[in-house]
């Protein structure tokens, strides 16, 4: 019998619905007010174990994974965390397109990590590419000594804004720092596996910084755990939509079409909260994506 041929761009589909369910969850984080952005990061931690638990007694991979193999599980899991934790933040301090550009300076970060890391060939292009996303990340940011102390289209103070793009850039690094290890242990891990490492080492950040900023406390309206048990479970359906689409789909389509979440991160931002982009975000969002996309398309060239 002949095998039923794929259908032509159902990973991209994948990639944009995935898209689109991360920047919902995002959105949905926005409308909370009365929870910290770690303690709605533990919420998500808790969801993703439960999700994965049942695959790893399925897969027989055990909890620990091999042992030369674990110090990269805990870094993986130490670091992914983290960044899901700073980028919460990112998003509760700054506006929701500001903070979703400023991630997707990720890609070049990578290719400067794997420069170092992993020996990884890093050229003129990367160089460039780098330049464009600090630009970017300057337009978003605007340092007073660059641009004045008048700003227009921020959320609350400039204060809160800056920290908002320090934890950005932060989490753009750390999760870069991911892509870096996550290459490095190579396919000899289970999928599962590492997911655990993130969700399990990530709890135990979220527990250990509530405590130590004093913030835990069960949300009083109801509407805002509604909002929590959302995010968690349309997270989850964008990491799986997204697994899906690598499984079928070459990386560098998938990792262009990933760009949809700074569309939709403009639009829902526009739609929903009532807030208009300026132009310093407009021509941040060009440079980030136009640098981050170059650095994809490069690296997908050289594979091929």
């Amino acid at each position: 019998a002949k095998k039923k041929a794929a259908c032509p761009g159902l990973g991209l589909f994948y990639t944009l619905v995935s898209a689109f369910l991360f920047s919902v969850a995002s959105l949905f984080l926005k409308k909370i007010e009365d929870v910290h952005s770690v303690e709605i990061s533990a919420f998500r931690c808790i969801f993703q174990m439960a999700f994965v638990l049942p695959g790893l007694i399925y897969y027989k991979t055990g909890f620990l994974g091999p042992k030369g193999k674990r110090i990269f599980l805990f870094l993986r899991g130490f670091l992914g965390s983290g960044a899901m934790i700073l980028l919460y933040y990112a998003f509760q301090v700054m506006p929701l397109a500001d903070a979703t550009v400023i991630t997707f300076s990720s890609p070049v970060f990578t290719s400067l990590l794997a420069w170092i890391f992993l020996k990884e060939k890093y050229s003129l292009w990367d160089l460039l590419f780098t330049l464009f996303t600090v630009t970017g990340v300057v337009l978003i940011a605007r340092p007073p000594f660059l641009f004045g102390s008048k700003f227009t289209g921020i959320e609350g103070s400039y204060a809160d804004h800056l920290k908002g793009t320090i934890a950005a850039v932060a989490s753009a690094i750390s999760a870069a720092s991911t892509f870096v290890i996550l290459r490095k242990m190579g396919k000899s891990v289970h999928y599962f596996l590492s997911i655990w490492y993130y969700a399990v080492i990530g709890l135990i950040e979220c527990i250990i910084a509530l405590f130590v900023i004093d913030e835990w406390s069960l949300p009083y309206c109801g509407t805002d755990r509604v909002l929590l048990i959302l995010i968690g479970l349309i997270g989850l359906g964008g990491q799986i939509f997204l697994t899906k689409a690598l499984q079928i789909e070459k990386a560098g389509p998938v990792a262009i079409m990933k760009t949809m979440d700074v569309v939709f991160a403009f639009i829902l931002q526009i739609v929903f909260l009532h807030h208009l982009p300026t132009w310093w975000t407009v021509g941040g969002a060009l440079c980030v994506v136009a640098s981050s996309s170059g650095t994809v398309l490069r690296k997908w060239q050289q594979n091929s």
